[in-house]
Order: C-alpha cells, then sequence, then structure tokens
C-alpha cells in the first residue's frame, strides 16, 4: 500500500521544514516543494501514481501566490487533506494577523510557528491531531479492529460501521471472496448469514442490528456485575452524560450510564467542532466523546452501549429506581435523564423508503466516503447541518445546503456560514423543502418544492443527509415526570406551579420525582449545544450529592 504523502510547501527555509518533519518520513511519503507551482506538480504526480496526500505543510509566503490562494488550488485537487500553515520565526508574529482571518473560514487547518529544534512538542501535537483526523475520516485503517463481511454495502452494514466508527473502533468491510472474507467465514463456520461482525479476540456474529454488534463488543448488563444497587445511573452518552459521568465518578459515585446507540449522542456524529472551549483547531465529536469516556472510565465509571431503556420504574420509601432494558434491570438510588433528542423525520414516505440507501439521519461520517463525486444535498439550518456540509464537501463533488428560511443567519453560528461561503462546493439553496424523491434500490433524485411558489423541480441526488431539529424520545419515563407539550423534561421552575412541593419548585435541573434529574438537550429550555450540555452535566452532580446525602448519613 502506498503511504499517504506530506507535501511541504518551503521556498525560503527548506532545510528547517524538513527538519522539523524528519519523524514522518517513516511512514508517510514527505515531498518537498519550493512554490505552489511546485507544490501543484508534485500532488498532481502523488495522485497520478494512485497515492493521496494527507497534508500540506506551507511557509506563510510564497514566491509565486499568497498562501491561501495556494491552498485554494490544492483543495480543488485533494478535498480531503489537511491544510497547515507552519510560519519561520522570523515571519510569525508579522503574517499571523493577515492569516488567521482565514482559519474561521475553513481556508486552512492550523496556524503554527516552525519548530526551532528537536521535540517541539507543541508543534508534534497540532500535526498528529490533524493527521489522527484525517486518518478515522478518510482512510482505510491500517490496524483493522473489526472485520465486516457483506457483499453489498446496505444500510444495516453502513449503520454497524458508522456506530464503530463513533466509538473509535478502526473497521473495513470485506467481500466475502476476499482474503479477509475467507478469513472471518471459516471461523463462522456456518452458512453464510449477513453481515457477519468480527472483532479482535472475540466470536463472529450475525449482526441483525446495530445493537448486535455493540453487546457483543461491550457485553449486556446481565452478564456483568450489577447486583448491587448504583449510586447513579445516567441514561444516556452523549456531551450531558459524559459530563455527569466524569464528575460523578470522580467524586466516588458509583456509577453506570446506559446508552442505546454511540457514546457521544448526536454531538459523536459531527465532523469538526470548532468552538469547543479549549480546542483551537477544532475536535471531531467522535474524539470529545471518546475522551470523555476514557476519563469517566479512569474513575471508574461502567459503560453499557446498545441497552434502550424501556421503562423507569420510581423508588418509593427508600427503595431504588428501577431501570428495565431487554438485557436486564438496572437499580440505582438517583437518575440523571440525558437521552438527548432525535432528529426529526421528513415525514415524506418515498424518502424515508430509502433511508440507509442514499437517505440519511444525522452527519454520518461514514457514510460521507460513499459519496466521492456526487451530488449530495444537506436538510437544516443548525451548526450540525453545516459541519455535515463542510464534512461532506472534502468527497462531494457538490454539497448544497436546503432551509425553509431566507437565510442562515437566525440559526447557524457565523464561522460556519463564513466556512460555508468561501467552499466553492458547498452551495445554499433557501426557502425550499423536500417533497419527493426515489430511484432504483437507493437514492437517485429529489424534488424540491420553493415553499414560497409552490414550483417543484427534480434534481439528481446521490446522498440526502437529513439534521431536521431536535424531538425527545421520552416514551419510556413514568408519569410522575413532568414535560411540557413537545415532550421534554421539566425541571426546575419551568415546572409547573401545581407540581411543586411546599410551595418550592425543584431545583434547576431536578424533575418531578424525587431522586430524578434531566440535564442537556433533553431538558426542556436547554441550549441544545454541546457546551451548555457538558455543562448541565457538571452541574447535576452537586444536586444528585445533596439527594443523597441523607442517605448516606
Amino acid at each position: 500500500m502506498t503511504a499517504p504523502a506530506l507535501v511541504l510547501i518551503a521556498p525560503d527555509h527548506p532545510d528547517e521544514m524538513r527538519a522539523g518533519l524528519a519523524r514522518y518520513e517513516a511512514e508517510y511519503d514527505v515531498r518537498l516543494a519550493r512554490s505552489c507551482h511546485d507544490a501543484l506538480d508534485t500532488t498532481h504526480a502523488i495522485v497520478a501514481d494512485g497515492g493521496t496526500v494527507a497534508m500540506f505543510v506551507s511557509e506563510s509566503v510564497l514566491p509565486d501566490a499568497d498562501v491561501l490562494h495556494c491552498f485554494h488550488k490544492l483543495r480543488e485537487k485533494v478535498p480531503t487533506a489537511r491544510r497547515v500553515i507552519a510560519a519561520h520565526w522570523d515571519r510569525f508574529l508579522a503574517d499571523a494577523p493577515g492569516l488567521r482571518a482565514g482559519m474561521a473560514k475553513g481556508k486552512y487547518d492550523a496556524f503554527l510557528l516552525m519548530p526551532r529544534g528537536t521535540r517541539d512538542e507543541e508543534f508534534h501535537n497540532a500535526i498528529t491531531d490533524l493527521l489522527s483526523d484525517w486518518g478515522s475520516t478518510v482512510a482505510d485503517p491500517e490496524v483493522v479492529a473489526v472485520k465486516i463481511v457483506s457483499p453489498v454495502r446496505d444500510g444495516l452494514t453502513l449503520a454497524i460501521r458508522d456506530f464503530l466508527d463513533r466509538m473509535g473502533m478502526p473497521s473495513r468491510v470485506y467481500e466475502p471472496d476476499s482474503d479477509g472474507g475467507r478469513y472471518v467465514l471459516d471461523l463462522w463456520g456456518g452458512e453464510p448469514a449477513y453481515p457477519l461482525v468480527c472483532r479482535a479476540n472475540g466470536p463472529v456474529v450475525h449482526a441483525t442490528s446495530v445493537r448486535d454488534v455493540a453487546i457483543n463488543v461491550y457485553g449486556a448488563p446481565t452478564e456483568l456485575d450489577l447486583d448491587q444497587v448504583v449510586d447513579l445511573a445516567v441514561v444516556g452518552g452523549g456531551p450531558a452524560g459524559l459530563a455527569t459521568a466524569v464528575y460523578a465518578a470522580s467524586e466516588g459515585l458509583s456509577t453506570v450510564i446506559l446508552e442505546a446507540e454511540a457514546i457521544g449522542g448526536q454531538a459523536g456524529t459531527s465532523s469538526m467542532i470548532r468552538n469547543y472551549l479549549g480546542f483551537p483547531r477544532g475536535i471531531s465529536g467522535m474524539r470529545l466523546a471518546q475522551r470523555a469516556r476514557n476519563q469517566a472510565l479512569r474513575f471508574g465509571a461502567r459503560f453499557y452501549t446498545g441497552q434502550v431503556v424501556d421503562e423507569l420504574r420510581p423508588g418509593s420509601g427508600g427503595d431504588p429506581h428501577v431501570l428495565c432494558t431487554d438485557s436486564g434491570e438496572v437499580r440505582a438510588r438517583s437518575v440523571v435523564i440525558a437521552s438527548g433528542v432525535a432528529y426529526r423525520k421528513l415525514r415524506v414516505e418515498p424518502v424515508e423508503e430509502l433511508v440507509g440507501s442514499g437517505v440519511y439521519y444525522g452527519a454520518a461520517m461514514t457514510a460521507a466516503r460513499e459519496m466521492e463525486g456526487q451530488d449530495v444535498y444537506v436538510v437544516g439550518g443548525g451548526n450540525s447541518a453545516g459541519q455535515a456540509a463542510v464534512h461532506l464537501a472534502r468527497f462531494a463533488r457538490s454539497v448544497t445546503i436546503l432551509v425553509r428560511r431566507p437565510d442562515l443567519a437566525e440559526t447557524m453560528s457565523s464561522y460556519l456560514i463564513g466556512e460555508i461561503e468561501y467552499n466553492p462546493r458547498i452551495s445554499v439553496r433557501t426557502c425550499c423543502q423536500v417533497v419527493d424523491g426515489g430511484g432504483d434500490g437507493r437514492l437517485e433524485w429529489l424534488g424540491l418544492e420553493d415553499v414560497n411558489t409552490g414550483q417543484v423541480d427534480r434534481v439528481p441526488a446521490y446522498g440526502l443527509f437529513l439534521l431536521l431539529g431536535a424531538e425527545p424520545h421520552c416514551d419510556w419515563l413514568p408519569a410522575g415526570v413532568a414535560r411540557d407539550d413537545r415532550g421534554f423534561v421539566l425541571t426546575g421552575r419551568d415546572v409547573p406551579r401545581d407540581r411543586w412541593l411546599d410551595g418550592l419548585p425543584p431545583e434547576n435541573l431536578a424533575t418531578t420525582v424525587p431522586g430524578i434529574f434531566a440535564a442537556g438537550d433533553v431538558r426542556a429550555g436547554s441550549m441544545k449545544r454541546v457546551a451548555s450540555a457538558s455543562g448541565e452535566g457538571a452541574s447535576v452532580v452537586p444536586l444528585v450529592h445533596a439527594y443523597l446525602s441523607p442517605a448516606a448519613d
């Protein structure tokens, strides 16, 4: 397999640039260019030979082009490559003001100081972060943790790989007659049934759902030691649930997290979150979720994925609350509801029939790789839709954002709007909605209606990504937990006065049932942002402590 390339563009300081990135020469094809024209020729040769470029690293000043214009031309050749400016120390302070604004529009990924010596780990931390992000979203993994065998790339196969990607487990799909496919079939030993999933040092399973894979990898609650009553059960492994787990476990509470799908929730599907505190170069939702999960595990929290909570039976008279799943029951002295929200359905029947075959709810980072060279549409005007469009533009020939509103300004952050405006592959079609669609076994076309005139246009489409806003799924909650007319959980002063006790409202994140709390997007009045969900997850832990302290005494 040809090693991915790093193209260094260094007209004035080639020796320093090459020395600064020498440690990557063992695993990457490191090429040196002296100008933008030279870099374009080098890239053309790499691609013509069947290779690809993982990253361009350029000095801040080039002899034949503005560096940002050069990156623009290079992105046309390899849109998936990461782009870094490594300014020489003589120019770093002078060039920074004029170049840093370009990062906000996605013109490049990082502005760094060229290393001045060996072991400049701050520099290499940025480089390896970007290469790691490239490797997890673009390239097939070199080391495969899970093998998937399937003769077709159907919706279930894609959903399984998306789940594994979000769990940070590198996977690859093999044809049954490939070397990898035959290896798994030999282990299976029976009549082939697809998809087959084989994890390292684990049994081969025939997966009929993503949940089958989750239980195979992580086990079911009944297979683990949950005989005792835990201090806290958290329902949902998104940002709110993860923050709750970290703070609760770090303070000594026995903590269990039940997640129906993949750790990270909707945030885990985001290709790049650029406005989260402490990550100046941005961080993918998957990486943020996995780091938080590892942090919680370090403090002793226990995670069970693929566990759908069907019922919550509130405790009374000192008895614990009981969370019921298909795999067993979890008994807990307190519960935090952090189950988040799901994307609203489009409810256009011909389109719904193609979910998993060109139509996807959520960002579906894995599906983006299948969109190379195609025309793709994204429905939604929020940050998730903007992040999905930017990521899809690395692969698709064109990405069109469809919104019913006259513009994006009311619903999307300005940094994303700027990035979308700069990207030539992304366009925005306002005052528009999807009313029809179809194809022979997978999506091939869409019917788009102008909401003002009613005119319907039929357009070719290979992919449709639906990010339509939030709906809570709280049918499993008992009637005693008050909800608003949209189904979101009411807490604190949002609870109707007739449900207050002794004339006092519940605590800020407490529900109408003692010992049951809510945090994050599922809570009525929440901001629906990653940072605010994390903050609520941290803030709910002192309330849990206060509730448990009388029992502890």
